[in-house]
């Protein structure tokens, strides 16, 4: 240790050591804090933190059987929705997720959805998705971030309608690590029509 070093050190010590002993002689055992959270003699006991629901924060509007809605808070209150599922594999590990929202009528697809799925798939196998025992659709990957690889796909209204009368869907991936595998999520359509009116009430389609 340098001698500036030592210097400071003693000079700290010499500092807090009156302090230290006056508080002990003339303040009460314990001292309050104050209203934002030091205390007397100007020590910090810190605040917690948490999510303070402001603008932009997401919060979960109601759940309907196997999908969650959730809402994205705005500065005018009219929080746009999205119907939400995490997807896991066989074994039960979280692997992607899916969001769903309906369309205005007159848009050329019923709904739109974001599926991200993790950094490690292989983007030029896209993925597919059936319903039921239905005929498979294949859908392209838009793009990949730090948090995954993103599909921006688009639903019909026979489509909607599938999974309306569907009791589960299947989307297939392929990791990239393993190109002549498949991995199979099961997208549950649980409560999937009384949550998918309930976001187009929401956001007034």
């Amino acid at each position: 240790m340098s001698d500036l070093l030592k210097t400071l050190g003693i000079m700290a010590l010499v500092a807090w050591a009156p302090m230290a002993l006056a508080q002990t002689a003339d303040a009460p055992a314990q001292t309050p804090p104050s209203a934002d959270g030091n205390t007397a003699d100007g020590l910090a006991l810190g605040q917690e933190v948490g999510d303070d629901g402001g603008i932009g924060s997401t919060y979960i509007e109601k759940v309907e059987g196997d999908w969650e809605i959730r809402c994205v808070r705005t500065e005018d209150g009219n929080d746009p929705c999205q119907l939400y599922q995490l997807l896991a594999d066989e074994q039960g590990n979280s692997v992607a997720e899916i969001s769903m929202f309906g369309l205005p009528e007159g848009s050329q697809a019923a709904a739109g959805a974001t599926v991200i799925t993790p950094l490690e798939t292989l983007l030029t196998a896209q993925m597919t998705l059936a319903v039921d025992n239905g005929k498979a659709k294949r859908y392209p990957y838009t793009f990949c971030a730090a948090t995954g690889c993103f599909a921006r796909i688009g639903f019909t209204n026979a489509d909607i309608a599938a999974f309306r009368a569907g009791a589960k869907a299947t989307l297939t991936i392929v990791p990239a690590a393993a190109p002549d595998e498949t991995v199979a999520l099961a997208v549950s359509l649980n409560g999937f029509t009384a949550g998918f009116q309930a976001v187009n009430e929401k956001n007034g389609n």
